[in-house]
């Protein structure tokens, strides 16, 4: 079964993926990453509890090795009662130093401590928390297992033409200033895929992505995916396999493009470019470009 996520829970947060990961925890769209901050306060390390409910269990967890990373994350188990379809579930949620322990009841927006950056993180992910949904009689320990997830937030997809203009970087990143939020603070926007549908994920530096809102265009077994007439991969159901495809800005290859769904003012299509330096008012071209023969 699938759980859907209300907006009394999403709407805590600045910014959601589901697909916005390298790990299989978020296959289909099992896990969700929310994150508290915009994209020009990405390092906060204020951790809302997106749900209510009983702390069952917390505990720390070894985290991949990372240079710029502690060797530590944190597990925490929450038995909800709430919001109602979350009811009866267990939450499973990471990346948070607790400050809560076993036995003590949280409300949904409670602080559950202070969000670390484990070696879970490549070093242009901004701090989230990272929740999966389990019945209660799954293991709530193992990484993958947890339920499908479902938003149930309108998400509004907004036209990109692959150009903008740099309004912030960081050693691995940069921002753009396009798309625009037409409504900050209010509803959830994402970069409009061809054809309709808004796309999650890191294209192509994680296998995979997603499309919210296509509904039954995506019924079929396979539905071609593109952005700017350029050919991303193809979706089943919600989740895309990225094609082999390199991206470019202002001809040369990045790493990737960085897509999730957000409700702040700072929305804008965000470049990962570890390798590459943008400098604020310098005018992007984004395309998607096959790698084959490259």
């Amino acid at each position: 079964m699938a759980v859907t996520l209300p907006e009394s829970l999403l709407g805590q947060y600045q910014r959601f993926s589901l697909y916005n990961s390298p790990y299989p925890a978020h296959d289909e769209g099992c896990a969700i990453d929310l994150y508290p901050g915009t994209l020009r306060d990405g390092r906060t390390t204020a951790a809302p509890s997106p749900v209510s409910g009983t702390v069952l269990e917390t505990r720390a967890v070894r985290a991949p090795p990372k240079p710029y990373a502690p060797e530590h994350d944190y597990l925490i188990l929450v038995d909800c009662d709430g919001p109602d379809d979350l009811a009866g579930l267990t939450a499973r949620i990471l990346h948070v130093e607790p400050s809560v322990e076993a036995g003590e009841h949280v409300e949904r927006g409670d602080s559950l401590g202070t969000l670390v950056r484990a070696g879970f993180f490549a070093p242009w992910v901004d701090n989230h928390l990272h929740v999966g949904v389990r019945g209660p009689d799954q293991n709530p320990h193992r990484a993958s297992g947890s339920l499908p997830l479902e938003v149930g937030v309108e998400i509004r997809p907004l036209g990109w033409d692959g150009t903008g203009t740099v309004v912030a970087t960081g050693e691995t990143y940069a921002v753009l200033d396009a798309p625009t939020h037409p409504d900050p603070g209010e509803t959830f926007v994402g970069v409009r895929a061809d054809g309709g549908g808004v796309l999650d994920g890191g294209l192509p530096h994680y296998d995979g992505g997603g499309v919210h809102g296509r509904g039954g265009a995506l019924e079929g077994d396979s539905t071609p995916v593109s952005l700017n007439g350029d050919r991303l991969g193809v979706a089943r159901g919600r989740t895309i396999d990225w094609n082999d495809v390199v991206v470019t800005a202002n001809g040369e290859p990045i790493t990737g493009l960085s897509l999730f769904c957000a409700r702040d003012a700072d929305f804008g299509a965000k470049l990962i470019c570890p390798d590459t330096e943008f400098e604020a008012g310098e005018k992007v071209r984004v395309r998607v470009r096959s790698s084959v023969g490259d």
